[in-house]
């Protein structure tokens, strides 16, 4: 009877971590092939752009090829210039888009929770985000000067609106019957947000993270119209002022790459905050 039991258990055991061999196999997999698109996508924009400058779709005087600008982003990389320029347009970016965001929870949560303030706010709010940010350039350098201020405000401007709309939208269209169940259930107001309401607006604050941080590196070089010396802008500016067409591509490369890397942070934060929710892979 007694070894009967252990080769039961022997079975279970054996099933199990067949089963979890299995599951790991499957990760592996699916992250090789999101690996293999990622790279297969970026080869088929080499691919265009090469192809395009070959058969003259594009102008090759007017656009360079990838080579001359990996020899411009090495020149830059080597005299030190490019470090700088990207140092100060992440540091903007990030001082701008963490004000944006902040108010705009502090604010979204407001809104959302309490019908007065919606009503009162919600048509400045559909008036204001409607402006570009490019519009407050002007009054930011008469108000602020050409420092740096003009520019955070302007990125956190950028941030702030669509931030604001995702999360105000979202806890409006929270699912009422888990609040009414947490209130069968006797919770205080503080266990009814820390545990009802905020593990919902997880993924939805995290989506306004992701839109506003895209719209923010948008924004980014408008912003550094306004008399920057440092910040990959300024650097674009200063190449189409000599049209040097090699940093000027270099530019947008390099912010959407940025733009790439922080987005994927952003995006394995909510992998390990919104763990419990089913997703399609």
């Amino acid at each position: 009877m007694k070894s009967q039991k252990e080769g039961g258990l022997m079975t279970n055991h054996s099933s199990r971590n067949a089963v979890i061999q299995t599951f790991k196999a499957v990760k592996k997999r699916q992250q090789i092939e999101k690996i293999g698109y990622f790279i297969a996508s970026f080869v088929l924009v080499l691919v265009v752009w090469e192809v395009g400058r070959a058969t003259h779709l594009v102008n090759p005087k007017l656009f360079p090829s990838f080579a001359a600008v990996c020899k411009a982003f090495v020149q830059f990389l080597k005299d030190g210039t490019l470090i700088a320029h990207m140092y100060a347009s992440f540091v903007r970016v990030l001082i701008g888009f963490s004000l944006g965001i902040v108010a705009a929870v502090i604010l979204g949560f407001l809104i959302g929770w309490f019908r007065v303030i919606r009503l009162i706010v919600d048509p400045l709010v559909s008036f204001f985000r409607a402006l570009p940010p490019i519009a407050l350039i002007p009054l930011m350098i008469i108000f602020f000067g050409i420092g740096e201020t003009s520019k955070i405000i302007v990125l956190t401007y950028a941030s702030f609106f669509p931030a604001l709309v995702v999360i105000y939208q979202a806890l409006i269209g929270l699912e009422p019957i888990y609040g009414r169940a947490a209130q069968t259930l006797g919770v205080n107001n503080w266990e009814m947000f820390h545990k009802i309401i905020l593990p919902q607006l997880y993924p939805h604050i995290i989506t306004a993270c992701r839109v506003s941080l895209g719209v923010c590196w948008a924004t980014l070089v408008a912003a550094e119209l306004i008399a920057a010396q440092k910040g990959i802008g300024a650097m674009m500016v200063e190449a189409q002022n000599f049209f040097q067409m090699a940093p000027l591509v270099l530019g947008v490369l390099l912010i959407g790459a940025i733009s790439l890397v922080m987005d994927s942070i952003v995006r394995a934060i909510e992998r390990r905050a919104t763990a419990w929710q089913e997703k399609r892979a």
